[in-house]
């Protein structure tokens, strides 16, 4: 009887539970698969205080591992001797990472068919911390997830398996993170199954195109800033890419210049001739609210002000007035 393929997992948040959950299933289901998973790497648990007392928060990959009886390694330091013996030990075949952090070459050159990776993108196009973000702020109609050999430079390696999903006009990044997480589950099986079979065909990302890249950094607050000189579809995608997090937020300002930082999860187009100045909020003080842009209005569906809950405009609109309110350009 041939020798399964030893697999370890590396993998942190809920988008790295499907694919550990249909390897883990196929698995069980079925002996001749031709791989175990033999370890799972996570990140350490964090340690929170609640009402004076610390509660252990532990990551959705390690809760699944748990539940599952797998073997698990936390490390603080991926350089770290004890877990570099530790790993060695399980004597891993193949690696798979999904929504971890980036590995020493110690790591990932350690098995004998190396270690891959699942990105949420097409690669070449959106390498980095954010391309499910991107995706939509830059206004795409297709998505995707690709599975890659992992070497030194990040998001580089050559391409296994890429699937397709479409972005319609209403997606946002919490319903496209959904998507691209069943499809990169059925994926990561995939290539496995490829890998085992010896089916495997990489080929270099310079290969599958060599047009304009399109990056997708990490995002922080600042980012998440909406620009009122956009076009409303330039903002509407702004606001979709960046929801339900981190969110996108504009600041208001009264007539003594107190400022206010609003989110916005949630809007909808009016496309029309504007007649006020970019960034004119409008609203009749009960059903809506409403900024100008270029080439129309934005209406503010779903906002939350500063230590409030996220709540429907016609909602907060009962306890809160944008009379005399301004857009901070």
């Amino acid at each position: 009887m041939k020798e399964k393929l030893r697999i370890v997992y590396f993998g942190t948040p809920d988008f790295a539970v499907e694919p550990l959950r249909c390897l883990r299933e196929l698995e069980l289901r079925d002996a001749d698969c031709g791989f175990t998973v033999v370890g799972v790497v996570t990140m350490p648990d964090k340690i929170i205080t609640r009402r004076g007392s610390n509660q252990v928060l532990m990551s959705p990959v390690k809760e699944y591992a748990v539940a599952e009886e797998l073997p698990l390694l936390q490390p603080e330091s991926l350089k770290n001797e004890e877990f570099l013996a530790a790993l060695a030990s399980w004597g891993a075949d193949l690696q798979i990472v999904v929504a971890f952090r980036m590995l020493p070459e110690s790591v990932w050159n350690m098995p004998r068919l190396g270690t891959f990776n699942l990105h949420a993108s097409l690669l070449p196009q959106y390498r980095g911390a954010a391309p499910i973000n991107w995706a939509i702020i830059n206004g795409d109609k297709v998505s995707g997830v690709t599975t890659f050999f992992l070497k030194h430079e990040i998001d580089t390696g050559d391409v296994i398996i890429q699937r397709e999903v479409e972005i319609t006009d209403t997606d946002d990044a919490g319903t496209l993170h959904d998507k691209l997480m069943v499809l990169g589950g059925t994926t990561v099986v995939d290539t496995v199954l490829s890998i085992v079979s010896g089916e495997a065909v990489a080929r270099t990302q310079a290969s599958i195109y060599d047009g304009e890249l399109r990056p997708a950094p990490k995002i922080f607050r600042d980012t998440c800033r909406i620009d009122c000189g956009g076009s409303c579809s330039q903002v509407y995608n702004f606001v979709r890419g960046l929801s339900p997090y981190p969110a996108a937020w504009m600041e208001v300002v009264d007539a003594s210049g107190a400022a206010i930082a609003i989110k916005v999860y949630e809007t909808k187009k009016e496309i029309c001739e504007p007649y006020h100045p970019a960034g004119a909020l409008l609203t009749d003080g009960k059903t809506y609210v409403k900024v100008a842009l270029s080439d129309g209005y934005l209406h503010l569906t779903s906002l939350q002000l500063p230590g409030k809950k996220r709540m429907p405009v016609a909602d907060l609109l009962r306890g809160f007035s944008f009379d005399g309110l301004t857009v901070l350009q």
